[in-house]
């Protein structure tokens, strides 16, 4: 359970009303949210670099498998041959190509929304 009370980066898409319920959610339990445009403020290749290290997570996991960006560029087939380095470039090239909602404090990160994941990674 997280103990700390840094504000949570928040990486959503607006319009998304999965990434509107998590930012809900988060905001009713207290917690403070830096909440980012996943397009207009996609992290880094660095900072995306560290968020998939620090949430233990597979690259893929990261990457919006049912967007239309992600079935136009044909990835399915394609990021099983692309180096980790290759992936990250792509997908911080376009924010539409990330799982959202994207959420860390810098420690842990959660991917996507699930209630039940969010209370235990970051109720208070």
């Amino acid at each position: 359970m997280n103990k700390t009370n840094k504000p949570l980066i928040v990486y959503q898409y607006p319009k998304c009303s999965t990434c509107r319920a998590a930012v809900k959610t988060l905001g009713a339990m207290g917690r403070e949210l830096d909440v980012r445009h996943i397009v207009e403020a996609a992290p880094s290749a660095e900072e995306m670099t560290e968020i998939v290290k620090s949430s233990g997570l597979p690259l893929k996991k990261f990457f919006n498998t049912s967007g239309d960006v992600y079935r136009s560029l044909g990835l399915k087939d394609k990021l099983s041959s692309m180096s980790d380095e290759e992936q990250i470039k792509l997908l911080v090239s376009d924010g539409m190509l990330m799982k959202r909602p994207l959420v860390t404090d810098g420690e842990q990160v959660t991917v996507g929304y699930k209630e039940e994941e969010y209370e235990r990674a970051w109720r208070k």
